[in-house]
């Protein structure tokens, strides 16, 4: 199987009606709970072995993993080899004692270990660790070397935040190819479905830190797809360095200070980088868009990395990978010409990078989406191809993110009568405080460094740019008075550092 084969695969599905998967997962199975299916464990003895760097453990089915997922492994040469399930390649707890399953249960999906060549030294010679695991709907995670799984990104998003509801599509089948005995990089093609789109996926992985997957994809829509979210990422958002974020939000009863698997939303363009903090707590959900024409780059991001930010010592917040996503043109990927028409504009050319913010108090829930949005609309019938690198981001600077833009790596709010203060605050006197790092700020006190503040509705006032010597730094104080009344939705507020007229850090974009 090749990635053309695959694209065949997508084209015959998508010229016919969808055919729903059947619903067989035997009753045991469907009733397991949560507790329950955590007891079953793949018996890591079982392993498929992919060279000498590779290994990939499987998911049974089960308590929400209702879908069969078909799994193949493609040899260097020759025909894909189905993966047959077997109950003995696990053990299946004590919910399940006494229980036997047909031999075509299959299986809900798959993990993948790898020898990274830092492994810990009490670690045996050429152990392997968990990296990337494909489980549920078009869902998968990555992590690099030394990072906790956190967000998650998927093959595709259909009607993130629409009325009628989201359609999530399935990775419906993979096929490992088979390394060669030293690769430290491994491939995995896979088919998805779904009422209105069928697609071919290409994932070239190279683990390490930062860990990289190199994308291609090839959709072939059923129907009119008016806002498909192309590179997805999900993630979880309860409260950071101010609270939930949104204005009157109940504030959290918790004493970690922040709890989040991502904290801001990075979107890149020719003209910017724009730094988006995440918000919780609205009284609904709420979808933001940032044009982009065309993309650089878009990423949800942890940018907190302290301990002492989070104090979770098993949830471990601090080692979130963040997520990068750059676009590849299209011209530069000779297979992709192969699957389809010649090479056009590439589909990341002309959108938006929408972000979709859910009010939650649950930390299990990831209520977050970011995805870019074509402008045009996928039309049934026409295929569309796109190409992208996902890069894991842990410490910043990081080559995965180009450019020489000061970050924002905190924001803070607060009452500005400091001198005179009223009991209790005034909300028409609210400062932030922006804080940027980047090894390009000047070191000290630079009259030429000027704060560029504004604000789509209310007045900014005096805002003030100064060096902050304990972190090497810049940050920009400024107060805003909201207009009376205030406008419905979101006051966007937006600030960045200029100096000599030219500027210098990425672009502050947030909600007041």
């Amino acid at each position: 199987m090749t990635f053309e084969g695959v694209v065949a695969e997508a084209q015959r599905l998508a010229a016919a009606p969808y055919a729903a998967p059947a619903e067989d997962l035997p009753p045991a199975l469907a009733a397991l709970s949560y507790d329950g299916y955590r007891r079953i464990v793949f018996r890591p003895a079982e392993a498929l072995r992919l060279g000498r760097n590779f290994s990939a453990q499987l998911f049974h089915r089960g308590f929400l993993q209702k879908k069969r997922v078909r799994l193949f492994v493609q040899p260097r040469s020759g025909a894909p080899r189905p993966v047959a399930y077997d109950q003995r390649l696990f053990d299946l707890g004590k919910d399940l004692a006494g229980q036997s399953f047909a031999p075509d249960l299959g299986f809900a999906g798959f993990r993948l270990h790898y020898a990274f060549s830092d492994a810990p030294k009490n670690r045996p010679p050429g152990f392997q660790e968990e990296f990337l695991v494909f489980l549920g709907a078009s869902y998968f995670r990555l992590r690099g070397d030394g990072q906790e799984y956190g967000l998650s990104a998927r093959g595709l998003a259909i009607g993130t935040g629409a009325p009628e509801g989201e359609e999530f599509p399935d990775f419906v089948a993979h096929w490992i190819c088979e390394p060669d005995a030293e690769a430290r990089t491994l491939t995995v093609l896979s088919l998805l479905d779904s009422p209105s789109v069928a697609g071919a996926y290409r994932f070239e992985i190279a683990p390490g830190d930062p860990s990289r997957m190199t994308v291609t994809a090839s959709l072939h829509p059923r129907r009119r797809l008016d806002k498909a979210g192309l590179a997805p990422l999900t993630s979880m958002f309860l409260h950071g360095e101010s609270g939930p974020g949104a204005r009157n939000a109940q504030a959290f009863d918790d004493f970690r200070p922040e709890v989040h698997d991502s904290d801001g939303l990075v979107v890149m363009t020719e003209a910017d980088r724009l730094w988006r903090p995440l918000v919780n707590g609205r009284p609904a959900p709420q979808i933001s868009a940032f044009r982009a024409a065309p993309l650089r780059g878009f990423g949800l991001l942890q940018r907190e990395r302290n301990f002492a930010a989070y104090l979770d010592v098993e949830a471990r917040h601090e080692a979130r990978p963040g997520h990068w996503v750059e676009p590849l043109a299209e011209e530069k990927r000779p297979e992709m010409v192969a699957a389809g028409a010649s090479p056009r504009p590439g589909a990341f050319a002309d959108g938006a990078v929408q972000l979709f913010e859910i009010p939650s108090r649950e930390e299990y829930m990831d209520n977050i989406v970011a995805a870019f949005v074509p402008a045009a609309p996928l039309e049934a019938g026409k295929p569309l191809r796109l190409a992208y690198r996902l890069t894991t981001v842990g410490t910043e600077p990081t080559e995965a993110l180009p450019g020489d833009l000061a970050r924002v790596v905190s924001t803070r709010v607060g009452s500005a009568e400091r001198l005179r203060p009223t009991e209790p605050p005034s909300p028409q006197r609210r400062l932030y405080a922006i804080d940027f790092e980047g090894p390009n700020l000047p070191r000290d006190h630079d009259e030429s460094v000027r704060a560029v503040v504004t604000a789509s509705a209310g007045a900014v006032v005096e805002p003030v740019a100064a060096p902050v010597p304990q972190t090497g730094g810049w940050r920009i104080y400024v107060e805003w008075r909201p207009p009376a009344p205030l406008p419905p939705g979101d006051v966007i507020l937006r600030a960045y550092l200029e100096k000599d007229g030219r500027r210098i850090s990425e672009t502050w974009d947030a909600p007041a």
